[in-house]
């Protein structure tokens, strides 16, 4: 096979990987149209619980070698998890298996930049009706791109935390905020 051939190949061939970040092990799957989903760390700090968690999220994907997006992606996550001000808008995320009203406020849970939060009412009243505001904090929970969608940076009505379904709940949404530098109501650091 040649290499062109070869590259081709690597840049449509869909899998999973799991990697290690400065909060524990993450995971992130891909196919030919960019990132199909990816997975901060629970509880258990270990690559197996991780894999296993990749597996019965994306039973149809093979545990492969990242391709060259898939790395960039994984390069970008580590780096964030350790304080990097990259907004991770570049990834390219394939959400064709969302609802339309998920799509839209993933795209604009992505604008908001390291460092900053906004509340899922702000998310609602961006959408056009800020009585929506619950089903914006039902959407960040099940967002299946966190942190490449930050839903760490949605918080809930007087920016208090909300719930975050990463291994640590809501400490781990403010610890990923303090990473940021990230200061909700003007909050000290808790760590």
């Amino acid at each position: 096979m040649n290499e062109a051939l070869a590259l081709a190949d690597e840049a449509t061939t869909p899998g999973f990987a799991v990697f290690d970040t400065a909060l524990g092990v993450c995971g992130v799957a891909w196919g030919p149209q960019g990132l199909v989903g990816v997975q901060l760390p629970q509880d258990d700090p270990t690559e197996q619980p991780a894999r296993r968690r990749m597996r019965q999220r994306f039973p149809e994907l093979p545990e492969a070698e990242p391709n060259a997006e898939a790395r960039r992606a994984i390069a970008a996550v580590q780096a964030l998890l350790e304080g990097a001000q990259d907004d991770l808008r570049d990834i390219a995320l394939d959400m064709r298996g969302l609802s339309e009203f998920h799509r839209r406020v993933y795209e604009l849970a992505r604008r908001i930049p390291p460092g900053h939060t906004r509340t899922y009412g702000e998310i609602a009243e961006e959408l056009g009706d800020r009585t929506l505001a619950r089903a914006v904090g039902q959407a960040m929970g099940l967002n299946p791109f966190a942190p490449v969608v930050p839903c760490h940076r949605v918080l809930a009505a007087g920016n208090k935390p909300g719930g975050f379904s990463a291994g640590g709940g809501a400490l781990t949404k403010l610890r990923m905020l303090d990473i940021e530098g990230a200061r909700p109501n003007g909050m000290a650091s808790l760590f």
